[in-house]
């Protein structure tokens, strides 16, 4: 039996391990978290106390950390993963960080002949205890190949972006997308309701017509028009303001450095920090932004 060790048992990590439990892999899990651990141990993995003990024999290890300062520590540290693993063995980090970090984890892990890739997700939490999130891949071909399968237990889709951190360049890319177009499908229907045009009527119309897309379609900002929508559980995170302030920051970064023209990027990236700094928290949907758009 294969065995993974899993570093980050979050509130996406914690599902997407329990999810190679069910395919039958043997997972030896870490947090910092003893709740977390004792979860994944109740599922049937292995809760290992230490990034070294979560390492130990393992074929595959997978990261899904916070942002990149942890996943650089957790790989470069000092008894960090590039210490402690075993020769040959796979690593797949799945955090969402700065391109930048990506790309130097993993040419730190090429220098030592461990095959590696970022293959961060699109799916929310929802997608992670489902298993059909969409994996965004950066690195080699050959590393590539050896990750799909696994990816496959935890996902849905799965694309191959290009080299080293390509997966989280097309993740930022994809979520500056997602950031902007939820502000203004939320301004189109909050300018609905001051002209008296009903919420479910705007929907069934932009929907089929050339304002559709996934903001209003998958994840509508009005309650009622899409049942499985965060505004149909008081906005309840699937996907956190604060996360996604997040993304469109690292998105913000990444066009300084390149010097890309990115002005409702910027401007999506604005609105966010102010809604998070009025108090949309750890437990807030980004869609939750209707709210601050209104006033509330």
């Amino acid at each position: 039996m294969a065995k993974i060790g899993f570093i980050g048992l979050g509130n996406m990590g914690l599902p997407m391990a329990r999810n190679l439990l069910k395919a039958g892999y043997a997972v030896a899990g870490f947090d910092l978290s003893e709740y977390s651990r004792e979860r994944l141990a109740t599922d049937g993995g292995t809760a290992a106390l230490a990034v070294a003990e979560a390492c130990a024999d393992a074929d595959t290890v997978i990261t899904m950390l916070p942002a990149g300062p942890q996943v650089h520590e957790v790989y470069l540290g000092d008894g960090g993963i590039l210490a402690t693993v075993a020769p040959g063995a796979l690593l797949i980090d799945c955090s969402t960080i700065d391109v930048k970090t990506a790309r130097e984890v993993a040419q730190a892990a090429e220098g030592k002949g461990l095959a590696m890739v970022d293959a961060p997700v699109s799916g929310g939490t929802a997608g992670a205890q489902s298993g059909s999130l969409t994996f965004m891949v950066g690195g080699p071909d050959e590393a590539f190949e050896r990750a799909q399968p696994l990816l496959e237990k935890m996902g849905k889709t799965i694309v191959h972006a290009g080299g080293a951190g390509n997966g989280q360049a097309a993740k930022i890319c994809n979520n500056m997308i997602l950031g902007a177009s939820m502000i203004v499908v939320s301004e189109a229907f909050l300018l609905a309701e001051k002209l008296g045009l009903d919420a479910q009527k705007l929907f069934d119309i932009s929907s089929k017509s050339s304002g559709q897309c996934w903001s209003m379609t998958s994840y509508c900002p009005v309650p009622g028009p899409v049942p499985a929508s965060p505004a149909n559980r008081d906005y309840k995170a699937g996907f956190t303001a604060a996360m996604m302030l997040k993304d469109l920051n690292l998105a913000q970064a990444a066009a300084r450095e390149t010097r890309a023209t990115t002005p409702l990027g910027a401007g999506a990236a604005a609105v966010y920090e102010q809604f998070v700094e009025n108090g949309a928290g750890s437990n807030v949907d980004f869609s939750g932004i209707i709210r601050y758009l209104r006033g509330e």
